[in-house]
């Protein structure tokens, strides 16, 4: 017998979600085109090399082995993406962007994948909007990236949103901080759970983000990165930092805050909401000023965010927001079969093709008018055309109003005018 189960962490997304992803899917991409950004669609499928050399080989994606990887005949490497920024950068580099004026501002969706533990929010095939500046080092970039986080996230309706922020330094500042960290956590080597010993070894930075029982009383007093910045690192914090201060927009600096990726330079962020569970973060990114050369490419800077929208749907019905409701169609048009069925497929096409939303009432044999007026009120309904013997012969549609109105009967060649002024009186009314 087949096996009618979904696999292991995947997911359905049904019609009553599908509201939710219309809504954030259109909200993200009006956002971003009003920032400036335009729309990028990259492959699934890159070459495994392209995230070893990106992403390192000591991030929790190659540690934990979350990769989807297939070995190709020809002996070549690809993998479903784990990510998009680097596939992102790839594009930019490999399609000439950097001889486009410079900034490039880019945005996407789309699935990325993980064989990760399956848990809230979180699925092995799960969909991200992403945000990127190409080209630009000012850390007014890094603003503009975090306050389109931010925004996307009050045009949605969340409440008690900060962000979270941290600088990670840079190539030149940041293996000093990780020899003191390493150096003090080596100290307390005999609280530490296996998971942290082996981040210890091989990504410390990572221990910073630990969930281990005991870990929030040893981090409080390890070291922090702020306190090893370079100059020009130092002076990138404090400039983004003065420009979130003009804007007055609050925010907590989060020593612990860290990224499980190698590519990740000085700015990194999340964007924080109350009252979502224990995971406050709706989602983070940051900068990755060398992420372009370990590929291959040109210097490069870059800053920017992934979304995953599955994360934000959990987030916006823990603080019990719905999306707009859909525009459905307020029509069904009724008939008994014959003639009357023909001239309601006709009517239907007719008003759709007028831009009227309509139900076509399906029956092979005759069918009941009380039993086509249950399904127009399980759907919502609020007229029902009534095509009957009487009303075909005189060229007329009897009109049933199901909010307690009068029924009425209406030309058929004057129904579309008909039915457009009174929805839009309805909607007038609320």
């Amino acid at each position: 017998m087949a096996n009618l189960q979904r696999a292991k962490g995947m997911q359905d997304v049904l019609p009553e979600d599908r509201h939710y992803w219309d809504w954030i899917v259109q909200t993200a991409a009006d956002l971003a085109r009003r920032y400036g950004f335009q729309r990028i669609d990259i492959p699934v499928i890159e070459y495994t090399d392209l995230f070893a050399r990106g992403m390192g080989t000591a991030s929790d994606v190659f540690v934990q082995k979350e990769m989807y990887t297939i070995a190709e005949p020809d002996g070549a490497s690809i993998t479903l993406r784990p990510e998009f920024t680097a596939g992102l950068v790839r594009a930019y580099i490999q399609n000439g962007m950097g001889s486009w004026p410079q900034p490039v501002k880019l945005f996407t969706f789309g699935p990325i994948f993980r064989r990760e533990r399956p848990q809230a929010g979180r699925y092995r095939q799960h969909s991200q909007f992403d945000i990127e500046i190409l080209g630009e080092t000012d850390p007014a970039a890094d603003l503009e990236v975090m306050m389109a986080a931010m925004n996307f996230c009050r045009a949605l309706g969340y409440k008690g949103l900060t962000f979270q922020l941290n600088s990670t330094g840079c190539p030149a500042c940041k293996p000093g901080y990780i020899k003191a960290l390493k150096t003090y956590l080596a100290a307390h080597a005999d609280k530490l759970a296996p998971v942290d010993k082996e981040r210890l070894a091989k990504n410390p930075l990572r221990v910073l983000d630990s969930k281990e029982k005991g870990m929030d009383e040893l981090l409080a007093d390890a070291p922090h990165i702020i306190d090893y910045l370079c100059q020009d690192c130092e002076t990138h914090f404090a400039d983004l930092r003065l420009l979130l201060d003009a804007l007055e927009q609050s925010y907590a600096i989060n020593f612990r805050l860290v990224r499980g990726i190698d590519y990740y330079t000085k700015t990194v962020f999340e964007v924080w909401a109350e009252g979502i569970g224990a995971q406050s973060a709706i989602f983070g990114g940051g900068r990755y000023d060398g992420l372009a050369e370990a590929i291959g490419g040109s210097s490069t800077p870059g800053v920017g965010f992934g979304c995953g929208i599955e994360r934000v749907v959990l987030g916006l019905k823990e603080q019990n927001i719905a999306p707009p409701q859909p525009d459905m169609p307020p029509v069904l048009v009724a008939h008994f079969g014959g003639a009357t069925k023909t001239a309601a497929v006709q009517l239907a096409f007719q008003l759709r093709a007028a831009g009227i939303g309509a139900r076509l009432a399906f029956a092979r044999a005759r069918r009941s008018l009380k039993s086509q007026m249950r399904e127009a009120n399980k759907h919502n309904i609020r007229y029902v055309l009534i095509l009957g013997e009487s009303e075909l012969s005189e060229g007329m549609a009897a009109v049933r109003p199901l909010d307690g109105g009068e029924q009425t009967r209406i030309p058929l060649a004057e129904l579309p005018n008909w039915l457009k002024a009174e929805i839009r009186r309805q909607k007038a009314e609320g």
